[in-house]
């Protein structure tokens, strides 16, 4: 295992030196948290493929084609097709708002009212989707290093919020293109091929294997539409999703670029379930089908390509846990602590003091500590990962979306949404169980029925506010963002507008 070791240590050290870098750039708030908005299309991609694709596309994308044949690819598919969603139909528009978090657009869009509320559900989601992605480390250091799961989560977890703390957004965006160059290289060119082979081709596999392992729907109908409604649509309001999209220099990066990273993941989901195929015909009887992807690398690889195999689905988890961690700080400080303070700052893209840099520093540094020791306690990856995009997808999906495209919503029906829809998620998961199907369907629907009806029941949103929202919809910079209660004024306006436009 000499040259895998050699392989992984370059692969890391690498990740180090690039977070040095990005500290060197990232000089202002915009650089730190969103690369200066400054991505062209190919980066973009990359960093965009890098963040969807995470611990449980690629080991848990292996091991849903190991339990269930070619159908186990619908789950990272789903991915895909979110991503795609997001990037032809809302991510010109997200771009054009100039914003930071999923908040600033809700305070945008309703008048300033809704933001901390969500602020703390989002949070809620990105800490547990960091946390689920750092228990990932576990599985693969075992294999690489025989060390413990302490041992490897601590060690995993230290090396990102190293660089993502030095660097940020640039640092973060630097590793997950050297990430997605790795993945693409060791999953789709070497790891797919060299299983399939092992397994004595396409017609080998289908000769020992049922036929229902073959069946696009053979994991369930009713399982593709949970996928749908929790991976879909959580990939169209997730803060770490948003965060990079702010990261694309024009609406057009962030429309095609986005389609191409979508395009991508379709194709990582179906290898990903093709993999697992062929480990289910070489290995029939594994304990576990997570234990899968492991399995196939350790055994059925030669020395050199095992190594940059499992840099790849290390790279797989790093970015996925990199992504999380910077969203979740930036929300903990821009959106709840900013807020607690009383503090109201300007949100547009423009230059802000070094001490803000400092600030979101910090508290990347906080959360990846707290990220790491409650991986280490948490034991059940999956009830936790079901919890929070319980609640993102039935607590902030109606309001979001029906901001974009409902001009009647209003910051009541809003925010009643986001409480009642909380609450019957939590709810309903404690009624049927945390990993029922039930909690989300009723839960989102209960979200739905409360913005229509508290909408129409209450004023509608002030022309002002609708007025600036359309402009910074259409790209206009001279409406700064919402980052509090009030609009920030221009002081170029003249007085009556201002007051007019302020209230």
């Amino acid at each position: 295992m000499a040259v895998d070791y050699a392989v992984i240590v370059v692969y890391l050290a690498g990740m180090l030196a690039m977070g040095w870098w990005g500290m060197r750039r990232a000089k202002s708030k915009s650089e730190f948290l969103v690369a200066g908005r400054r991505l062209g299309p190919a980066m973009y991609s990359g960093t965009m493929a890098a963040i969807v694709l995470g611990g449980a596309s690629t080991i848990g994308g292996v091991g849903l084609g190991y339990q269930y044949g070619l159908s186990g690819a619908w789950m990272v598919f789903t991915i895909g097709l979110g991503l795609l969603a997001l990037s032809v139909f809302f991510s010109a528009r997200i771009a054009r708002l100039k914003v930071y978090t999923v908040s600033e657009m809700l305070d945008l869009r309703y008048g300033g009212r809704a933001g901390i509320i969500s602020g703390v559900v989002m949070w809620a989601y990105t800490l547990m989707l960091a946390v689920t992605s750092t228990i990932a480390y576990a599985t693969i250091f075992d294999v690489l290093f025989d060390v413990n799961r302490t041992v490897a989560i601590i060690l995993g977890g230290t090396i990102v919020v190293a660089y993502s703390t030095l660097g940020g957004m640039w640092s973060i965006t630097l590793t997950d293109m050297v990430q997605f160059v790795v993945k693409t290289i060791g999953l789709l060119l070497l790891l797919l091929p060299i299983s399939v082979v092992k397994a004595g081709g396409f017609s080998e596999m289908k000769a020992k294997l049922p036929t229902e392992y073959f069946d696009p729907l053979g994991i369930g109908g009713e399982t593709i539409f949970t996928y749908v409604l929790i991976y879909t649509f959580g990939m169209l309001i997730g803060q770490d999703i948003w965060q990079r999209v702010f990261t694309a220099r024009s609406d057009t990066t962030a429309r095609w670029g986005g389609t191409v990273a979508g395009t991508y993941c379709l194709v990582y989901a179906v290898a990903g379930a093709v993999i697992g195929t062929a480990a289910k015909v070489m290995y029939p009887n594994l304990a576990s089908a997570d234990s899968a992807f492991a399995t196939i690398v350790k055994d059925e690889l030669p020395v050199g390509v095992r190594g940059l195999v499992l840099a790849a689905a290390l790279a797989a988890v790093m970015s996925t846990s990199s992504g999380a961690l910077i969203a979740c700080a930036t929300v903990a400080n821009n959106d709840i602590w900013s807020r607690l303070r009383g503090v109201v700052g300007g949100g547009g893209a423009g230059d802000e003091p070094h001490d803000e840099v400092r600030g979101n520093r910090a508290f990347i540094l906080i959360m990846g500590i707290a990220v790491i020791l409650i991986a280490i306690v948490l034991n059940d990856v999956v009830e936790a990962l079901t919890v929070a995009y319980n609640l993102l997808v039935g607590g902030l999906l109606v309001p979001i979306i029906a901001g974009l495209l409902w001009r009647r919503g209003t910051a009541a029906g809003a925010l009643s949404a986001v409480c009642v829809g909380g609450v019957a998620v939590v709810g309903l998961m404690w009624h049927y169980g945390i990993l029922a199907n039930q909690p989300i369907y009723y839960g989102l629907l209960a979200s739905l029925v409360v913005y229509v009806v508290v909408s129409l029941a209450t004023p509608p949103t002030d022309a002002a506010v609708l007025t600036a929202w359309r402009e910074r919809l259409a790209g206009s910079p001279a409406r700064p963002a919402f980052e509090g209660r009030t609009l920030a004024p221009d002081p170029a306006e003249p007085a009556d507008v201002l007051n007019r436009r302020t209230g």
